[in-house]
């Protein structure tokens, strides 16, 4: 994996299609942890824990595996709701144990016709437990990708890693499988190429650590507190977008923004960006495949 340092001020302008200033790309994680693992290792959930404390991970965790839990039992229908009352979509990443363990999530999903985009096979594997094993690495992605072709009827396009843990050799695998585009890198808000060792191109599409519902947690925000958050980035972007369009990602966990009490700062941002006509609610795989299109009048190579 490779990609060029092209600071803003050298790059062209872009423009989204139809005319579109801002993209929004609303990420609903659909993750699933294991109760426990087979290991005296610290339990590494890929996020934070509601409940401190660092147990074994062949010690049952109660409260922070019932609060996850929360998420896919309540929280995730509540989400699909405000979204479904908005009438706009979600990019919703997906560990391939959502699959096994928590099939109807996944096909209340693909009913709404949203983006699935790869996400690990189960949350608490990281890539980098395979940072010196390339081929161990490599079978962990072709596991996710089989499970997400089983149950989407078709093959990915794209990939967003547990926790954003990825070794240097993961976007040449990704590549190498057919895929157009990573979430992983979190170092822009416009679309770039990545230069893989099969020659073959992959798009940045770039996820946020920072625009993203954990920060309630991590910040003490309740719904005011997020729906600022949420607006003051909108704002600023909106502006900027004016002479070089951006995309904006919020990163949304089920049993995080799903709780009753936070739920209406989705709900009020989705309302207050949609009060803009010139925004574009898409997914990654409409803005890797058009980028692959229109790079050329963006960053050349």
């Amino acid at each position: 994996m490779h990609y060029d340092f092209i600071p803003f001020p050298n790059r062209q302008p872009l423009r989204w299609p139809d005319g579109k200033r801002l993209a929004i790309i609303l990420t609903t994680n659909l993750e699933y942890w294991d109760p426990v693992r087979d290991t005296t290792e610290p339990y590494y959930p890929g996020g934070p824990s509601i409940v401190g404390g660092n147990l074994a991970g062949n010690v049952y965790d109660n409260p922070n595996y019932t609060w996850r839990e929360y998420g896919q039992r309540i929280g995730v229908w509540r989400i699909f709701d405000v979204l479904d009352a908005e009438g706009v979509p979600s990019s919703c990443t997906m560990n391939g144990k959502m699959v096994t363990e928590r099939r109807p999530v996944i096909e209340a999903a693909l009913e709404r016709g949203w983006e699935i985009v790869p996400h690990n096979y189960v949350q608490t594997e990281l890539l980098t437990d395979h940072m010196f094993d390339e081929d161990a690495e490599r079978e962990v992605i072709r596991r996710t990708l089989d499970i997400y072709e089983q149950v989407c009827g078709k093959k990915a396009k794209g990939w967003l890693s547990s926790s954003l843990r990825t070794t240097l050799n993961t976007v040449d695998i990704l590549a190498e499988e057919g895929l157009i585009f990573t979430t992983d890198l979190l170092n822009d808000d416009q679309p770039y190429l990545v230069q893989t060792r099969s020659g073959k191109p992959m798009v940045s599409v770039s996820y946020t650590s920072e625009v993203n519902d954990f920060s309630f947690l991590r910040q003490g925000l309740v719904a005011e507190g997020g729906l600022q958050m949420f607006q003051e980035q909108f704002d600023w972007l909106y502006e900027e977008s004016a002479s070089s369009g951006r995309f904006m990602n919020i990163g949304l966990h089920p049993h995080v923004i799903g709780q009753p009490y936070r739920i209406r700062a989705l709900r009020d941002f989705i309302r207050y960006a949609k009060s803009h006509d010139d925004i574009w609610w898409t997914t990654r795989e409409e803005i890797a495949e058009w980028y692959l299109e229109n790079h050329e009048s963006h960053i050349p190579i």
